[in-house]
């Protein structure tokens, strides 16, 4: 089955087609709008300027991933929640639309697992059951995914996420938008150890996630220092920022991992994923505690909100579960997995 999969969350407008090949998805064409030139300007996305950049892109990103129609395809998918209502609405309303007028198959899918299915898009497929380490802008989770379509929640962040705490720095640091991609490229020139950061909620066995006092403990630090801050300042605060993330992603990791003897993949996705620091310190990490255990990483650009992480969740939903009520199935700004 070939499954064109639609993702409008947020800032990204997106489209793929995505095959199923012997229960494996492969990505058959794909297309990525992006808005961050204009959200860069604001320093983060302006939600109804979001939807409106959608509804223009939208049609052109479907003309360009069908080849102009000359790609054929059976279903229809698309993201239906957690993001920007107005962002999502654009992108359902025209899944709907095509599913309709095609009499297709539709499949609502959770953003939250399109995370989870991109790390579906190596070569080399994880196996089950799994730790999902869902790491992004909006969301710090880990899930529990015993099989096709089973996920049990295992801790997630109280506060900020650790992508909105990159950005939250990385304005503290006066550096541009998206905050990861530029602390990342400063901490390469500073020191991991040159400031000693908390790690929230670092009670013994706790599974939850906070950075919020990460945030202020970076911010209390600027507020002793003299200005302005030099460039090798900046560069020691944004190593010891970075390393203090990828510390707390991986202590509860591992935390997580030894609950579960018969686990056989732990999986690192969702928009931070791509940090070159977290995925070498977790997968160290995991190494030491539990070599046995794969470690599996979402390709680099499947990372970021794309539409072929919808499109590879949806071929498994058509495996193993069934299609979805195109009337019933709702926009859903806070739908949880």
């Amino acid at each position: 089955m070939k499954i064109l999969a639609i993702e409008t969350s947020c800032d990204e407008t997106a489209a793929a087609i995505v095959e199923d090949q012997n229960y494996r998805p492969v990505v058959l064409s794909e297309v990525v709008a992006s808005q961050m030139e204009v959200h860069a300007e604001t320093g983060g996305v302006v939600p109804n300027i979001a939807a409106r950049l959608h509804t223009e892109a939208l049609p052109q990103v479907l003309a360009q991933v069908t080849n102009k129609k000359r790609l054929d395809f059976d279903a229809v998918a698309v993201t239906v929640g957690p993001g920007l209502i107005g962002s999502l609405l654009v992108g359902v309303a025209a899944a709907k639309s095509i599913a309709i007028s095609k009499d297709l198959p539709f499949f609502a899918i959770n953003h939250l697992e399109g995370h989870i299915y991109s790390a579906w898009l190596n070569e080399q497929l994880p196996e089950l059951p799994a730790i999902i380490v869902i790491v992004s802008g909006g969301h710090t989770e880990l899930v529990l995914m015993e099989r096709h379509g089973v996920y049990q929640h295992l801790g997630s962040t109280r506060d900020d996420a650790a992508g909105e705490a990159f950005d939250k720095v990385a304005r503290l640091l006066e550096l541009g938008y998206p905050g990861g991609p530029e602390i990342a490229k400063l901490a390469l020139h500073g020191a991991r150890d040159a400031y000693q950061f908390p790690i929230g909620l670092d009670e013994r066995d706790s599974l939850e996630f906070s950075f919020s006092g990460l945030k202020a403990s970076v911010y209390s630090l600027l507020q002793k220092l003299p200005k302005p801050l030099p460039e090798h300042t900046k560069a020691d605060i944004a190593a010891s920022f970075e390393h203090t993330v990828a510390a707390t992603v991986a202590r509860k990791t591992v935390t997580a991992v030894g609950h579960y003897p018969g686990l056989r993949s732990v999986c690192l996705v969702g928009g931070v994923a791509a940090n070159r620091y977290l995925r070498t310190y977790l997968e160290q990490a995991l190494n030491q505690r539990r070599p046995d255990v794969r470690f599996s990483i979402a390709p680099l650009n499947y990372c970021t909100d794309n539409a072929a992480m919808i499109g590879a969740a949806a071929v498994y939903h058509h495996l193993f579960g069934k299609p979805d009520s195109w009337y019933a199935s709702q926009a859903n700004p806070s739908l949880e997995l």
